[in-house]
């Protein structure tokens, strides 16, 4: 049965627009009678005529606000087993004192089953050394591959992917169908593409024509399928003008620091690049008349300062949407027309600016339906002193709104300068939590600013659900994810086939750590891994509906999220205490709709898209 079309939102959208102005003006209505009430009240306290004796108490915070049935955050760590599961991998930056831009911003992480093994590998990218300030090691790629238990085999060398080079983020997919998962790697100067032949990458990146410019500095990517004929195209984000010269030019100082690292917005903007998959192989750069250029009016310059990307529909007509976190400069929401080409939209459906009207320092991203209902969330973490956002639809229909505020967000969020970004049910409880990985750009950063730290702890956020004052609870005690680190890259994956997500995270030039989730609240669970025919085979765009105890949850199928990574392609549905699915559906790219049968949980469901 073909998926019926759905029809944009846009032009529903302004009554969306009317209903949240009419709610928050009701909000601002009611503080302003509470401020009126309570002058009121202090001057008629002030105005008697015979002082009172009280007795001095103690001043204490608020209790936090009590209501029937409410659950405090579970017992939720996360343990650091990157040594005894043989992870042995250190970032090389390649930094020697002049403070070069790039040596702060990597580097990416991807969880895949490269060899088809059925075990999520991991795949962590190295930059390197400048030239004439080499180091004694030789830095590359490094391939772990996973036997199942959560153990893993550095195989670098013999996958071919022992190349030095100064990367930065990662993608995977199947771009020829063959069944293999293929990786490209963005990196500062020309891209790369390895085409996996069996377990084996060969280099194809000038025979596919996806290499880029030798200048450019390329950060995330995203292979995704722009015009639903079941080939994936590719994106790839571009983050500044960026030469050692330049850097050094604009000599960026910080007081007691001297020279430091420059801030984004002394460097220009750059275009991204759309490549749209030809089915041989190669691909052709579609970007100039795709839409996904966007300039400044009036000088023609380039906008975009891209390090985060996401995929979503978020007009649910069937074709895949792009949000792109930009640094310092909007947001983007490239709407995709139906056709491959797009619109960019960002601003006129509320993801480019904050709650201010101002542009952030945005970085990882991610996205989910965490409230299990009709309305998208769009997450970004933010730098230092700005609160991650927390972009939401209003009743399944855009604009968005930033609701980092009322969903408990903002306050936790402030200090921390964010990069990676993940909704995931940590607990298996069938609703997304958030967690985010934290780190400074500057070493001495706690000299000059005492509230900011170079080393700063990752934060785990439990979805309360609907009875809580706010849905988002910050678990005090996570584990060894709140050890401080230089926080980049996470992703996450199944690494020991128990049916909980562990956590990979990579650090500004220090190890990266592999962090087991240990919650043991008996939760049951349910995997599921599509297999695409008529859509692309990795199923890329696919959406997933899961009903339980009649409350449906819903996954995009898309390893493209938080920072510079990709998370593993299987879905991953928490059941709670339940051990019945009442009906699971899925929505493939090419429009058939299937229901799928679920007779047993606890499980990998692996999901055939029907032939006709």
């Amino acid at each position: 049965m073909k998926q019926p079309k759905h029809t944009s939102l846009h032009e529903i959208g302004a009554d969306a627009r009317i209903a949240r102005i009419f709610r928050w003006s009701a909000i601002a209505a009611a503080v302003l009678t509470l401020i009126v009430a309570l002058g009121l009240l202090a001057w008629w306290w002030l105005s008697r005529d015979t002082p009172v004796a009280v007795d001095e108490i103690a001043l204490l915070p608020p209790e936090p606000l009590a209501r029937p049935g409410v659950e405090a955050p579970p017992v939720l760590r996360f343990t650091d087993i990157t040594a005894r599961a043989g992870i042995d991998f250190t970032h090389v930056n390649g930094a020697f004192g002049q403070r070069l831009l790039p040596e702060t911003i990597g580097a990416g992480v991807a969880v895949f089953d490269s060899d088809n093994s059925g075990h999520q590998d991991i795949l962590l990218v190295n930059s390197s050394y400048w030239p004439g300030h080499e180091g004694t090691q030789r830095p590359t790629l490094a391939l772990y591959r996973n036997d199942g238990t959560g153990r893993f085999t550095d195989v670098t060398e013999e996958a071919g992917l022992d190349i030095e080079l100064y990367g930065m983020g990662v993608a995977v997919g199947d771009y020829d169908n063959d069944g293999w998962v293929d990786v490209f790697i963005t990196a500062v100067g020309s891209n790369r593409l390895f085409r996996n032949e069996g377990g084996h990458f060969r280099e194809v990146t000038d025979a596919a024509g996806v290499g880029g410019l030798e200048r450019d500095w390329s950060t995330a990517a995203a292979f995704f399928d722009a015009n639903n004929n079941g080939l994936l195209d590719l994106y790839v984000g571009n983050y500044v003008d960026w030469s050692p010269e330049i850097d050094l030019e604009i000599d960026f100082r910080l007081t007691g620091l001297g020279r430091a690292y420059g801030a984004p917005n002394h460097f220009n903007g750059v275009h991204g690049y759309l490549y749209r998959n030809n089915g041989d192989g190669t691909f052709t750069d579609v970007s100039a008349e795709s839409g996904i250029r966007v300039v400044e009016p009036g000088t023609g310059r380039a906008v975009g300062k891209a390090l985060g990307v996401v995929l979503v529909d978020y007009d649910d007509d069937g074709h895949m949407d792009l949000v792109v976190a930009n640094d310092t400069v909007r947001n983007f929401l490239f709407r995709n027309r139906g056709d491959g080409t797009f619109e960019e939209v960002g601003a006129f459906e509320g993801v480019a600016f904050d709650r201010d009207g101002r542009a952030t320092g945005a970085m990882g991203i991610d996205a989910g339906w965490f409230r299990n209902d009709a309305d998208l969330g769009i997450a970004i973490g933010n730098f230092a002193n700005e609160p991650s956002s927390l972009y939401v639809t209003a009743d399944g229909l855009p604009p968005f709104a930033d609701e980092a505020m009322i969903e408990g967000l903002a306050g936790p969020t402030r200090l921390a300068l964010t990069f990676g970004v993940l909704f995931l049910d940590a607990d298996l409880s069938g609703r997304l939590d958030l967690i985010q990985a934290n780190g400074h750009l500057e070493h001495e950063i706690n000299t000059v600013h005492p509230s900011q730290h170079y080393e700063q702890p990752g934060q785990l956020f439990w979805n309360c659900g609907e009875d809580c004052p706010t849905r988002f609870v910050q678990v005090a005690d996570p584990g060894d994810l709140a050890t401080p680190m230089v926080g980049r890259a996470m992703a996450y994956g199944d690494f020991d086939g128990d049916g909980d997500l562990d956590l990979i995270v990579t650090q500004n030039g220090r190890s990266a750590v592999l962090l087991r989730n240990d919650q043991d609240r008996g939760h049951n669970w349910l995997r599921v891994r599509l297999i695409g025919t008529q859509s692309n085979r990795d199923a890329i765009g696919a959406q997933v509906h899961l009903t339980v105890a009649g409350e449906t949850q819903r996954r995009l199928v898309s390893p493209t999220r938080s920072y510079l990574s990709q998370a593993e392609l299987p879905l991953t549905f928490g059941l709670g205490e339940h051990t019945d699915v009442d009906r699971l559906e899925v929505r493939w790219p090419s429009g058939i709709v299937q229901e799928v049968p679920v007779d047993a949980v606890n499980r990998l469901l692996t999901i055939t898209e029907p032939e006709t």
